[in-house]
Order: C-alpha cells, then sequence, then structure tokens
C-alpha cells in the first residue's frame, strides 16, 4: 500500500519531523511531498482533503488522514518504540486533535519559517515526490 506523507514545506518543525521520520522509516514505508507543491496540491485535490487544511496530511491507499489521526498512523509505523504511540489512537479524536490544532497554529511562532526547501540526500531523494517539468 502506497503511504505519502504531505507536509508544510515552509515550517521549521515539519522539516525537522521529516528528518525524524526518515531516520526512523528503515523500511521506506514512506514518501513525501511538499503541501505547497504541485504534486501535494494535486494529490490533495484528487483525495478531495478539505481546501483550508492546515495539518499534516497522511495519504494510505486511497484514503486520508488528518491532525492526530495521521502523526499517530506515522507513529505506529516507524522503527522502535515509537509504534507504541499509536495507542493514543485511544484518546477520543475531538481532544487529540484540539491539541494538535493548538500546536499546529502556533508552529511558526515557535518554530519559524524555512526561506528554503530542505535538500535530501541521495539515498533521501527517492522518497520525494517531486513535480516534474515536462
Amino acid at each position: 500500500m502506497e503511504r505519502i506523507i504531505l507536509f508544510d514545506g515552509e515550517c521549521n518543525f515539519c522539516d525537522a519531523s521529516v528528518q525524524f521520520i526518515l531516520t526512523r522509516d528503515t523500511k521506506a514505508v514512506f514518501q513525501f511531498a511538499s503541501l505547497q507543491s504541485e504534486i501535494g496540491q494535486g494529490l490533495l485535490k484528487k483525495f478531495q482533503v478539505p481546501v483550508d487544511i492546515d495539518s499534516l496530511v497522511l495519504l494510505e491507499g486511497e484514503r486520508y488522514y488528518l491532525k492526530s489521526t495521521a502523526a499517530l498512523r506515522i507513529a505506529g509505523q516507524l522503527d522502535g518504540l515509537w509504534k507504541l504511540m499509536f495507542g493514543v489512537i485511544l484518546v477520543p479524536r475531538p481532544l487529540r486533535d484540539a491539541i494538535y490544532s493548538y500546536f499546529a497554529k502556533n508552529r511558526y511562532r515557535w518554530f519559524g519559517k524555512k526561506e528554503a526547501c530542505m535538500l535530501p540526500t541521495v539515498e533521501q531523494r527517492s522518497r520525494f515526490l517531486v513535480d516534474r517539468k515536462e
């Protein structure tokens, strides 16, 4: 099953999160694309994700997941004890998402914005979906 993480390419915390996932996803389960990229925007339309989304988005098969559910499903696929984080899914989603939304709302203020996108290593490049210019 294809698993794609759409992330905010301008957010320092989001960039650090992608690096965190890459390090702990040794089976290369996930691929990545920036929400701001053409391919990211195309995937949002294809999966009919709400246009006003301010969240990490996980695309799995034919479904999408947002906010805390996306983060927890990602954690459940990572190496090590991070899999145990998936158990937090038992907390009611409105509570989980309220905490997630508070954090997301303040992420630029707390961690800042990037002036340029990260440059993946040679090994990581194949995991990033990029816009193809014909």
